[in-house]
């Protein structure tokens, strides 16, 4: 008998639309990484994470967009923001009610695509961005 992939074991798309509806209203409600995603269709963003993940948990289907680094290339994303990123994932798959074990399944995936959108510091981000041709992303953290 072949192992459940964490995809079917979660429960399949209605859950992982579930969790990224959650998520996505945390997120666009925050006044600090909401800020990264003005101008841009929460629905249709909600979308691209459900398929994203859903291929990384073992759906069988490919994602179709673009690499995550090349999309995040732009952003200045800190380990801070990342950190509140996972926090309201955790908030999230809490208050969808997915079991304690698969929900940590779900963050160690989740954690492992971080790096690539990290960028170390400011000067690091200047230094190595080659794309002239995108306007930069940096919203520094709201006071208070």
């Amino acid at each position: 008998m072949a192992k459940q992939s964490l995809f079917e074991a979660v429960g399949g798309l209605p859950t992982l639309q579930q969790v990224h509806k959650i998520f996505y209203d945390k997120v666009y409600a925050d006044p600090w990484i909401g800020r990264f995603f003005e101008g841009h269709e929460q629905e249709a963003i909600e979308n691209r994470q459900t398929e994203f993940m859903a291929e990384k948990m073992g759906s069988g289907e490919k994602y179709p967009g673009k690499p995550l680094r090349q999309v995040h290339e732009h952003m200045y994303v800190s380990e801070e923001l990342v950190a509140l990123r996972t926090q309201l994932l955790r908030d999230s798959l809490r208050e969808a009610g997915v079991d304690d074990e698969l929900a940590e399944r779900w963050m160690r995936i989740d954690a492992a695509f971080a790096k690539q959108v990290v960028k170390p510091s400011m000067a690091a981000f200047y230094r190595d961005y080659s794309f002239a041709y995108k306007q930069r992303i940096i919203h520094p953290k709201p006071r208070g």
